[in-house]
């Protein structure tokens, strides 16, 4: 989650930084070169994918982001082993910890949902789109604001090799 976070922040800032050269008139479809334009649908409010600008895009990512980091029936705020596990561990190390129901055990954390790694490639993999279009449509830009190395670190960083291969996968354009 550390990484989609990070990831997240860094993007909107990214972004936040060439706005007034992104707007509805320079980039009225969010594209990253003429073979990839990408449609926005949260399978929420928007069921059905709509084309639309490039910052209209990146305002719907962004915000659907946050509501999906905060809920915490995907995010759980802590997440560890089940109630269950806790107790047989109690149970072997602590001999009057006979009923499962024993007051002074700690509370169990919440586990990950089965929708956690999902939700992170889904949301890992839309966030490459915006750097996709940031390196086509706004490369120079970047370059002229002396970006560019800040730019460069935070993709390697987050494309760094060592990622589960799973999660590089997701990150493909062809989705």
């Amino acid at each position: 989650m550390r990484v989609a976070v990070d990831f997240f922040n860094q993007v909107n800032l990214l972004f936040g930084s060439i706005t007034e050269f992104c707007t509805n008139e320079s980039c009225p479809v969010m594209t990253a070169g003429p073979r990839y334009e990408y449609y926005w649908a949260d399978g929420e409010k928007i069921k059905k994918p709509i084309k639309c600008t490039a910052p209209e895009y990146v305002e719907y990512l962004m915000d659907w982001i946050q509501s999906t980091l905060d809920d915490e029936t995907i995010f759980p705020a802590r997440v560890g082993m089940s109630s269950s596990s806790i107790h047989d561990m109690a149970f072997l190390l602590l001999p009057s910890a006979h009923s499962r129901s024993c007051p002074f055990l700690p509370l169990a954390d919440v586990p990950f949902p089965k929708t956690f790694l999902p939700a992170i490639k889904k949301i890992m993999t839309r966030l490459f789109r915006v750097y996709a279009h940031i390196y086509y449509s706004h490369f120079s830009k970047i370059v002229d604001l002396g970006e560019e190395a800040h730019l460069n670190t935070c993709f390697k960083r987050t494309h760094a090799p060592g990622r589960s291969a799973s999660l590089s996968l997701s990150l493909s354009l062809a989705r």
